[in-house]
């Protein structure tokens, strides 16, 4: 308010409020109102333009409330219901394998609309998500179902046998990624698919959003460092839906022997690359907020390095620290065991000193779509011991060895991206032939 007038960001906000309510009335005069209150909004935004002055008007917030809401797949069942009746259905599935407002797991649900579910194939974290990060998981049966759960992360059991498969005719994968290489579903969706092609069983993927999709960032796998946390040349944040990394799994033959999976998709609805997803469900025990979802794949580099990411707290990849790191930073947290998160965390039990992002603004990566390389190029410098910053196990998450090289060289974080030049951008190129979602 200026000498008892409006400024035009706030004409500009009664404008917007005023029209939303005035929506879903009708009638010649009513009209007028909404056509008068629409040259308003533009008039102030041009004004604000003109001005220099900030609009309070968000065109994502006023613009977005009468799109249409993000459904995913498993959300549409009248699209894929009668295609499971009468067969025998598998489902490689998670706690996020969720349908509805209720969050009912999937499994529950078909089972109710009379779908014959067999089996259950349970990945890292197990069947209800409840297991900590590298823990074996065991076969056993669902107690509100009976069906059989069968392990496909524990003692080396990555890929479904053919018995494991015997009597089903078609497999269900629903489970929700979060858009990083190193993220171990996707491994298990390639090693399901495999399981597939070779005992010619379909695979249903029910889609979901990415929430990191909006970007492709990060060093190009080098198959010379295949593992289960990287198997194809994809860059750290590839930007693809689950539905559309199986495509490129298929169409680039990185398939064992070069098959193919027959694949039925059911799309999200309403989803784009560039929207702005919540999930509804944490994805697994660390990643239990939005944010700690959207910083994961810059933090969980960390996990190729001595220091800890906050495992062993209510607030992982939240944070980063080592003890050597006192004096240096005065923030400070200490890991300890956790059940269901993480019972033997780095540095457990030590005061950690180090970086707190958890006020981090994530609307920085929504604008610049790249990974965040300044924590580590900082904490490597501020580490006291260099010559054991980094385990094995970082090569493994970056895919390649010229990342440590770089950083332990004092590369800047310019010289670092030109490194990854020309793979990141022929993969950009590469990956538009499979997006599904333009």
């Amino acid at each position: 308010m200026r000498h008892g007038f409006l400024v035009p960001s706030q004409i500009c906000g009664f404008a917007v409020k005023n029209l939303q309510t005035l929506n879903n009335t009708s009638g010649l005069f009513m009209m007028r109102i909404k056509l008068f209150l629409q040259f308003s909004i533009i008039a102030c935004l041009l004004s604000c333009a003109v001005s220099g002055q900030k609009s309070n008007y968000s065109p994502l917030a006023g613009a977005t409330a009468n799109k249409l809401p993000v459904i995913t797949a498993a959300d549409q069942t009248n699209l894929y219901i009668n295609y499971l009746k009468g067969k025998n259905v598998g489902m490689v599935i998670n706690q996020t394998s969720i349908i509805g407002k209720n969050k009912t797991l999937s499994l529950d649900s078909l089972v109710k609309l009379g779908i014959a579910v067999k089996k259950i194939y349970g990945p890292e974290h197990g069947f209800r998500g409840d297991a900590s990060n590298g823990t074996d998981v065991n076969n056993s049966v669902d107690t509100k179902t009976g069906v059989p759960v069968i392990s496909i992360y524990g003692n080396k059991h990555f890929k479904p046998t053919a018995e494991d498969l015997k009597g089903i005719d078609i497999l269900i994968y629903d489970i929700q990624d979060v858009g990083a290489r190193f993220y171990t579903y996707l491994s298990t969706l390639q090693y399901v698919m495999e399981a597939c092609a070779e005992n010619n069983i379909e695979l249903m993927i029910l889609d979901r959003p990415n929430p990191n999709g909006f970007y492709v960032d990060g060093p190009v796998l080098d198959t010379a460092y295949r593992s289960f946390v990287g198997m194809n040349p994809i860059p750290v944040v590839h930007g693809l839906t689950t539905a559309e990394y199986a495509q490129m799994l298929n169409g680039e033959g990185w398939l064992t022997n070069h098959e193919k999976c027959k694949l039925k998709i059911i799309k999200v609805a309403n989803y784009k690359h560039s929207s702005h997803y919540v999930l509804p469900v944490n994805p697994s025990p660390n990643l239990n907020t939005d944010k700690s979802i959207l910083l994961y794949p810059s933090v969980c580099l960390f996990e190729g390095t001595t220091l800890s990411l906050g495992r062993g707290t209510m607030q992982p990849f939240l944070q980063i620290g080592h003890p050597a790191l006192t004096g240096k930073y005065t923030y400070a947290f200490t890991p300890v065991s956790i059940k269901g998160m993480s019972e033997d965390p780095p540095q457990k039990n030590k005061t950690c000193y180090g970086l707190d992002l958890k006020n981090y603004d994530t609307n920085t990566i929504y604008a610049d779509g790249k990974l965040n390389l300044a924590w580590l190029i900082e904490l490597y410098k501020a580490f006291p011991d260099k010559e054991h910053f980094f385990n094995a196990y970082f090569t493994k998450l970056t895919g390649t060895t010229e990342l440590r090289k770089q950083i332990e060289a004092g590369k800047s974080e310019a010289e670092i991206r030109s490194g990854w030049e020309p793979a990141l951008s022929n993969y950009k190129t590469m990956r538009l032939k499979y997006l599904l979602y333009q």
